[in-house]
């Protein structure tokens, strides 16, 4: 894929800090968790910081991550120009992954790193070289506070949302490597029942590109549950390179065991029905993450 020239110099900006490993939004590297914004960023003393972890000191061999589970907007982006009404929608946030993501932390004594903003402010899911990163459009909304940003303005948006979560994640997979495991990692989204006048028949989908180590089995198990449940293998999305950046980057990159699980948002978006699919995915990932095998590096070609 070409890179645009407005694009080129925000890439360069965000090498740089990977390769010095200076992440500049933390106070203080060696405890992220508790992130205050630095100056320069969008986010205020008083506000939400751009990730929370949860369970940080979990037992499993397993980092959980929500790219997508806050519709928040930070004061200084004024909604981006939107109205309540559309951050309440899909657009915004994966509806439903927050309780999700929450009780399947206590399930499996798993820490885990969300995200603090909404993906239309920066998408976390994103490579910095996707258009869709600062989406103009998304699914056919204008989303006004995105048209027509300067390269400074997305700097600050990378230097206050993006980079404080690459480095979070990265902090969490090191505090594993130190201890010598490698750790599996499970990206929890949700997807609508209908997109574009097309229901969708699955009630979860296993996104992967070519470790089969976590979601073959867990579909294989997920589809002998007594309730039948409908199984998208790499649907409603695809799970190959590079559609699942958090995954491709963090995971498949150092050959961790990964999977993305995309769960229907009609069936999480209460506490109970997150409660519910939270206990089915654990009891389907418990006799997985069991297995000492799993916590290797993949290195088929």
């Amino acid at each position: 894929m070409a890179i645009s020239s407005q694009l080129l110099p925000i890439l360069l900006f965000y090498v740089i800090l990977r390769q010095t490993n200076t992440w500049p939004i933390y106070s203080a590297m060696t405890s992220p968790s508790n992130p205050q914004p630095e100056p320069g960023s969008l986010i205020a003393a008083d506000e939400p910081p751009a990730f929370n972890t949860l369970n940080e000191n979990g037992q499993a061999k397993l980092l959980l991550v929500g790219d997508h589970v806050s519709n928040h907007i930070p004061r200084s982006l004024n909604q981006l120009g939107l109205d309540d009404s559309i951050l309440q929608q899909h657009v915004a946030y994966d509806i439903g992954t927050r309780k999700l993501l929450t009780h399947l932390v206590n399930h499996l004594d798993a820490p885990a790193v969300m995200a603090g903003y909404s993906r239309l402010v920066v998408d976390l899911n994103r490579s910095l070289e996707d258009p869709s990163v600062m989406p103009e459009v998304s699914d056919n909304i204008p989303i006004p506070g995105n048209q027509d940003l300067s390269d400074e303005e997305r700097k600050q948006r990378i230097h206050s949302f993006y980079t404080p979560y690459r480095a979070a994640i990265d902090h969490k997979l090191h505090n594993f490597r130190q201890r010598n495991i490698v750790p599996a990692l499970i990206a929890i989204h949700s997807f609508t029942p209908e997109m574009a006048g097309f229901e969708r028949p699955w009630h979860i989908g296993m996104l992967w590109d070519k470790d089969p180590r976590i979601p073959v089995p867990l579909m294989q198990r997920l589809r002998a549950h007594p309730e039948g449940i409908n199984v998208g293998d790499n649907q409603p999305y695809s799970g190959k390179h590079p559609a699942d950046y958090t995954i491709d980057h963090h995971a498949e990159a150092a050959g961790l065991p990964h999977v993305s699980i995309e769960v229907r948002q009609d069936l999480v978006n209460t506490e109970e029905g997150a409660e519910k699919w939270a206990t089915i995915l654990a009891e389907a990932l418990t006799e997985i993450l069991a297995d000492p095998d799993l916590y290797r590096v993949w290195d088929a070609v």
